[in-house]
């Protein structure tokens, strides 16, 4: 099984376009007592289509599609490592990520002033996640099981080689400028 973590369609395509790599979340309320957390360091996108996402988000062309139906085609078309993981508390330090991303102050203020599922309110949860786009897109029917307001899922088994050929969003300089500004961004 591989591991997916759901997220806007609007957000999958700036993190493929390389214009954001960061994650700021929270947690959906199907996350369990625990809550939400990073579990997971090596994860495929997969991109969801419910929620007024263009509400939320300060750029990205959204087109509303309705919710994912059973037997409809997935396509799966990037991988992500997550070379860290925090936990922020510092309003300042979440506000300064707003370069680095494309939702709202208002959507990144709700989820951090949210308190529930094993997170206090005042915090939230960040990511930097290095992007990659498969040579060719992963395709396999939805199933039910994938649905919900929770972060991760487990997908089937991707056909073999389909991480052979990956290629970086942003290429190595670049990544390495961005990894040195979080760094002294949330220390």
């Amino acid at each position: 099984m591989a591991n997916g973590f759901k997220e806007w369609q609007v957000v999958c395509d700036a993190l493929a376009s390389g214009r954001q790599s960061i994650i700021l979340r929270k947690g959906g309320i199907h996350e369990g007592r625990a809550g939400f957390s990073f579990a997971e360091e090596s994860f495929f996108l997969f991109p969801t289509r419910f929620h007024n996402q263009d509400q939320f988000v300060r750029e990205g062309e959204v087109v509303a599609q309705p919710e994912w139906t059973d037997g409809e085609t997935v396509g799966i078309t990037h991988h992500c490592e997550a070379l860290w993981a925090k936990t922020l508390s510092d309003w300042d330090q979440v506000a300064a990520l707003e370069p680095y991303h494309i939702w709202t102050e208002e959507t990144i203020r709700q989820r951090f002033d949210w308190e529930g599922k094993g997170m206090a309110s005042g915090s939230i949860h960040v990511a930097l996640l290095r992007v990659s786009k498969l040579a060719q897109p992963w395709e396999f029917p939805y199933e039910a099981k994938y649905g919900g307001c929770r972060s991760w899922v487990k997908l089937p088994e991707p056909p073999e080689g389909t991480r052979a050929g990956t290629e970086p969003v942003l290429g190595d300089d670049c990544f390495s400028t961005l990894f040195a500004k979080m760094e002294e961004l949330l220390g």
